[in-house]
């Protein structure tokens, strides 16, 4: 019982035989038994006119269904991506991505996405009750501004405009640590060796709680986006619980010569030198040419610096030196921050990368220093070389954590 006497929400051991996680469900205890859920499934990119639908089995649904539908959202400094959940026990579904520049702010985009939504259904279309935001910004009170986008605004003046009962805010790290759990190996692409706890079926288990070692359930993730952003999911013998933060700023740090050379000359631009200055979507450019500089090559077209994506194609198309160079020097700088990460955190159970940057070079990823950096962290070389790494390939994961949170809130009564 917590203090203010609402019960606390036991949760089962949670793994890949739950119906959670899986298109079929399977045998044994399961999150749905308590809650009947059942919308943290892989979701589909665009936008899809029919969910995965199964059938939840085991307990009567305790969901709220008066707080239906739900309307989530994950929003970064470039993409707000929507989803719906209709009913108790329904997936994640109808998902669609707008652009964040070409609106105001969250209120006008929900409200297209409801209006596109209302078009498709016709008749069947009903107004949401609660919503979910995760939202790349630090979460503290009514008032949000984001980081790397031109969005504020007050949540309640969203949850007024936009007729909701509930509007929940909260870290979209804080939303994708949330879903790491429930990550299937077809959404991730693992480093040789193992795979993260929570995507080889070791999460699971019977009884109340994650169960288990609980000093090798934690879950970190780390994920280059427009910024960068850190997260993770501590197991407990109540659930799995989100650590939110901002641990893209933390300052970044050389590991060699020609690294405290490169952090030597951002530096003569900017005082502090944050993880994200570098190892994100707006850090990328920066890399690109302070590199450049240091090494004395090329450093992009002529009269303008090269754009992430222009990096990227270059790098992989194999017609620029730089640019792959660059890519490499990222992966490494990048392995040194998640060991980082994991150390801080004691994420022994695994560490992802998430965000929609590395994705697009997965191979050059796996074949760069990124494991060799993770590692190399002298006497805790051997604590780090037994913490699982992984890539998150599924973009849309983080709304199946925000459909969690909103069911936790719910659950409790909040």
């Amino acid at each position: 019982m917590r203090p203010d006497g609402k019960p606390v929400l036991q949760w089962p051991g949670l793994g890949l035989a739950c119906g959670l996680c899986m298109p079929k469900h399977t045998a044994g205890p399961c999150i749905t038994r308590f809650l009947a859920i059942r919308f943290l499934t892989r979701v589909p990119v665009g936008l899809s006119s029919a969910p995965h639908s199964t059938a939840v089995h085991g307990a009567s649904p305790v969901a709220d269904c008066a707080s239906f539908p739900r309307l989530l959202a994950d929003i970064g400094g470039t993409n707000a991506r929507f989803g719906w959940v209709d009913a108790p026990g329904a997936p994640v579904s109808r998902v669609q991505r707008l652009s964040v520049p070409g609106f105001a702010g969250p209120a006008q985009a929900a409200a297209a996405y409801l209006d596109s939504l209302a078009r498709q259904l016709g008749a069947g279309y009903r107004a949401p009750r609660r919503a979910a935001f995760a939202v790349a910004t630090a979460v503290a009170g009514d008032h949000i501004d984001f980081t790397n986008s031109h969005w504020a605004f007050s949540r309640a003046e969203v949850q007024a405009a936009l007729r909701l009962d509930g509007l929940l805010m909260l870290n979209d790290f804080e939303s994708l640590a949330l879903s790491l759990p429930c990550l299937t190996p077809a959404q991730v692409r693992a480093h040789a060796g193992a795979m993260p706890l929570a995507t080889d079926g070791a999460a699971a288990g019977g009884g109340a709680g994650v169960g288990g070692d609980v000093a090798k359930r934690t879950l970190a993730v780390v994920g280059p986006g427009t910024g960068l952003g850190v997260g993770a999911v501590v197991g407990t013998r109540q659930g799995w619980v989100a650590l939110p933060g901002e641990g893209g700023h933390v300052t970044l740090a050389a590991a060699d010569p020609l690294e405290s050379a490169l952090l030597a000359c951002v530096r003569q631009q900017y005082a502090h030198v944050s993880a994200e200055r570098l190892l994100s979507g707006i850090g990328l450019p920066l890399l690109h040419q302070s590199l450049g500089q240091v090494l004395g090559l090329s450093a992009g077209l002529p009269g303008a610096a090269l754009t992430s994506a222009q990096i990227v194609d270059a790098a992989e198309a194999g017609n620029d030196a730089a640019c792959g160079q660059t890519l490499d020097m990222f992966c490494a700088l990048l392995g040194g921050f998640a060991g980082n990460v994991a150390l801080t955190l004691g994420a022994r159970g695994g560490l992802y990368i998430g965000g929609g940057i590395v994705p697009r070079f997965a191979d050059r990823f796996f074949a760069s220093a990124f494991r060799e950096r993770f590692e190399a962290k002298g006497r805790f070389r051997d604590y780090l070389a037994a913490v699982p790494t992984a890539l998150i390939t599924d973009t849309l994961v983080a709304l199946s954590g925000a459909a969690l949170a909103i069911e936790q809130q719910v659950a409790l009564g909040d």
